[in-house]
């Protein structure tokens, strides 16, 4: 058995998600799977606020790891690009990966590092200090949104099947009345979910290019 940590109990806990979802994690779920007392947690994280926090940290840093500066040619949009998809696919390995992320406190080497790197990068494109700044925010609040609808699509919540599918919303519009949202929402929801992610993060960084310059 491994030696009790927060790291170990973060592992736990995420291993349990997609049997239980966020809503069902308990800290005493997570130490019935560590085949610990529920007591010997509180040494580590003091209550669920906690356990999501570091569970967080461990969604996020196996998504930087081995994150280096741009490589020679590679222009600044690239590489927030790429960033922003290694975030998304480590949130969609767990069921509620990225309601695991949102509104958490990742205090961790992982994240000073990226966060510097992100900086750096955007410093050597010739953005300003504050204007670098405010890209990382934009950035991560927009994965971890796109990644909270996205898993939300799957339905696992609602127990009289999945109310998300195409053919059950179709019924749910007069496409005669709302013709143009019968044809987005068919287009929204047969499109292919990376290729969507990344034409939004592109248009956010064509966004802030465009609205720096102006300023």
């Amino acid at each position: 058995m491994k030696k009790l940590d927060a790291d170990v109990i973060a592992e736990a806990a995420l291993g349990l998600l997609d049997e239980l979802g966020l809503d069902g994690l308990t800290m005493r779920k997570v130490a019935a799977a560590l085949d610990v007392q529920a007591p010997a947690l509180y040494w580590h994280v003091k209550n669920k606020r906690e356990l999501l926090d570091v569970m967080a940290r461990s969604v996020f840093a196996s998504a930087v790891t081995d994150v280096e500066a741009p490589r020679q040619g590679e222009s600044w949009q690239d590489w927030v690009a790429t960033l922003a998809g290694r975030l998304r696919r480590s949130m969609l390995r767990y069921r509620d990966g990225a309601k695991v992320l949102a509104g958490t406190y990742v205090s961790d080497e992982s994240m000073w590092r990226t966060v510097e790197l992100t900086l750096r990068t955007l410093e050597d494109a010739g953005f300003a200090l504050p204007e670098a700044g405010r890209v990382f925010p934009i950035l991560l609040h927009y994965t971890v949104g796109f990644v909270i609808e996205e898993q939300s699509r799957t339905g696992a919540e609602y127990v009289d099947g999945n109310p998300y599918e195409l053919e059950h919303i179709g019924q749910e519009i007069d496409s005669d009345r709302y013709p143009r949202t019968a044809r987005m929402v068919a287009d929204t929801f047969t499109a292919d979910p990376d290729a969507e992610f990344d034409h939004g993060v592109r248009v956010i960084l064509a966004g802030i290019l465009a609205t720096t310059r102006a300023g």
